[in-house]
């Protein structure tokens, strides 16, 4: 059975959706045990508005908050971000099946080549019958700043 609502990828995604999480991140990719004001160090953001987005990161599980004393710091956890690759990978190993269906079907039945036309040859433009039809009937614009005839 598919599992259509699954709140820790819906919280997972949800998380990595703002670009600010995604470079908090990847700040702790870089150094796995940062205190709060050093991950915050490099953003033009309020120190409150860090916190506010570390509590999503930590809601969806992405990190884990210690505090030692009175300094808080943030390190990565794998858990959900696994699960959120195994659903992407899910659906990467689908279209790439389905991918390589098509260029097996296209490299199989090649397009049929049309010959070239000769260089001074008009191409054939024909009109569509609905708008051959709402060509007749259209009404010309009067010229700008004169007023149509009654």
């Amino acid at each position: 059975m598919v599992k259509y609502q699954d709140e820790t990828l819906d919280r997972t995604f949800a998380a990595l959706s703002d670009p600010t999480r995604r470079a908090l991140l990847a700040r702790l990719v870089e150094n796995d045990h940062l205190s709060v004001s050093e991950l915050a160090a490099p953003f033009q953001i309020s120190l409150p508005a860090i916190m506010k987005h570390l509590d999503v990161l930590t809601d969806a599980g992405l990190i884990l908050r210690e505090k030692t004393g009175r300094t808080v710091s943030c390190r990565l956890t794998a858990q959900p971000m696994e699960q959120a690759m195994n659903w992407l990978n899910r659906y990467a190993q689908f279209w790439s099946e389905s991918f390589d269906r098509l260029s097996a079907f296209v490299e199989d039945k090649p397009w049929p080549m049309q010959s070239p036309a000769p260089p001074n040859a008009q191409p054939k433009v024909q009109a569509s019958r609905s708008r051959a039809g709402s060509a007749r009937g259209r009404k010309k614009s009067s010229p700008p700043g004169r007023k149509p005839r009654s």
